[in-house]
């Protein structure tokens, strides 16, 4: 029952489809297929083609309008004379059970959105058990409301009373709606084991919290693939799996980190994304209980990417849905060797974009907010690192002082950032 990617040796083709809307442009749509052919190409997929259409909406029946889901079919019939086989065709939209089974009867591929996208990955990613039992918990939450199109290939076996065994037939019920059923009580007895499972793995996990003793916890956070694992990589002297490639770190890892003479927990978390599902966030909420006991939040930032602004928008939007906004927090833009940037020339007169702001004119205005400590840093090359730790230091201390007042003595021969006075 399961129509999530199966990697094999010969990557699958892929086609992409996003809509251009009133309140996302052509410009953000790229953006959000960029992003998508990313994901594709993390679960194995190569990307081929992109289809956009301009629409108030999704469709409700096709999600693109007929003429352009008539486009999308040629493509692939061509490809297919061509002997360039297309696998499958992915959606940058969430699709409703009704979508899916009409736009798989017109283009007779597999078809996937993108919630069936992300958790296809987290399936390949997940290590532990804990991270197995979420990721099939999360699928099971997707597959149940689509449960109906999987069984049309039964709906002419139905019979009913009075013989007619038309659409509009009373009593119709047919061995499709029984096995429909049985799927159902099948999924929902399944949701009910792993909840069980998932209860007890985090009655274990609060237990090995609570034995950690008194040390303050820091959990870094931020969009996937920001160099959150190569952070924590370099403060803990760890070998945390880093990798370019998005949801490269699944399951929490926490290591201890000693900076001066001040010990603490690090806590490096799953990656957030634009659109991420609703049963992942439900799902995975003890791997985010590090997040919600945390006593300080990293926010780190991919600085180098034109779209960082909005990314950091979707993660302070999942930290408020998680009722984290109002914890400390330190942001850290990351990447800045990889920044890039474009001076405008003297006559140019168009208005100035994202891409004219130079890296000093971009961390004065982050700087100047107050709102939060900020600093810019290349985990990479080890760019304003010891800054990094300087600020760490100077955060956890006044955090653990204001936790632990009876632990200020261990601290007086030391300086703010951590050397012997």
């Amino acid at each position: 029952m399961k129509e999530f990617i199966q990697t094999e040796a010969k990557a699958e083709t892929a086609v992409l489809v996003a809509l251009v809307t009133k309140t996302q442009n052509e410009r953000k749509t790229a953006e959000y297929l960029d992003e998508l052919e990313f994901l594709a190409e993390t679960a194995g997929a190569v990307t081929v083609k992109r289809f956009t259409q301009r629409a108030d909406g999704p469709n409700s029946v096709t999600y693109v309008g007929r003429g352009k889901l008539e486009e999308i079919r040629r493509y692939i019939v061509e490809e297919e004379e061509a002997e360039r086989e297309v696998g499958m065709v992915i959606f940058d939209d969430e699709l409703s059970a009704k979508q899916l089974r009409n736009i798989e009867k017109a283009l007779q591929v597999k078809i996937l959105d993108r919630t069936s996208l992300i958790l296809d990955i987290f399936a390949m990613r997940a290590q532990t058990a804990n991270a197995k039992t979420q990721v099939e918990l999360a699928q099971y939450r997707y597959m149940l409301p689509r449960l109906q199109r999987l069984w049309t290939h039964l709906e002419r076996q139905g019979g009913g009373s009075g013989g007619g065994g038309g659409k509009g037939s009373v009593g119709l019920r047919g061995p499709g709606e029984t096995q429909l059923e049985m799927d159902r009580r099948i999924i929902l007895n399944r949701m009910a084991l792993l909840k069980q499972r998932l209860a007890d793995i985090e009655r274990q996990k609060s237990t090995q919290r609570k034995n950690r003793g008194r040390l303050i916890r820091v959990a870094l956070v931020g969009y996937t693939n920001v160099g959150k694992s190569t952070l924590i990589n370099l403060l803990a002297k760890s070998d945390v799996f880093a990798e370019n490639k998005l949801f490269a770190t699944l399951d929490t890892t926490v290591r201890k980190v000693i900076i001066g003479n001040l010990p603490f927990l690090l806590a490096d978390t799953v990656g957030f994304i634009r659109k991420l599902p609703t049963d992942l966030v439900e799902s995975f909420k003890s791997t985010l209980d590090e997040v919600r006991e945390a006593d300080l939040l990293v926010h780190v930032v991919d600085v180098s990417h034109p779209d960082f602004e909005e990314q950091v928008q979707v993660v302070d939007q999942t930290l408020m849905e998680l009722g984290c906004a109002e914890k400390p927090q330190l942001l850290v833009f990351n990447k800045m060797d990889a920044y890039r940037w474009t001076e405008k020339e003297a006559d140019d007169l168009t208005p100035a974009t994202r891409e004219n702001v130079s890296l000093d004119q971009l961390m004065h205005t982050w700087m100047a907010r107050g709102d939060k400590d900020c600093i810019f840093i290349s985990a990479r090359e080890r760019t304003n690192v010891d800054e990094l730790k300087q600020l760490l230091y100077k955060r956890v201390r006044e955090l653990h002082v204001q936790k632990y007042p009876y632990n200020d003595f261990l601290f007086d021969q030391y300086d703010e950032e951590g050397n012997v006075e």
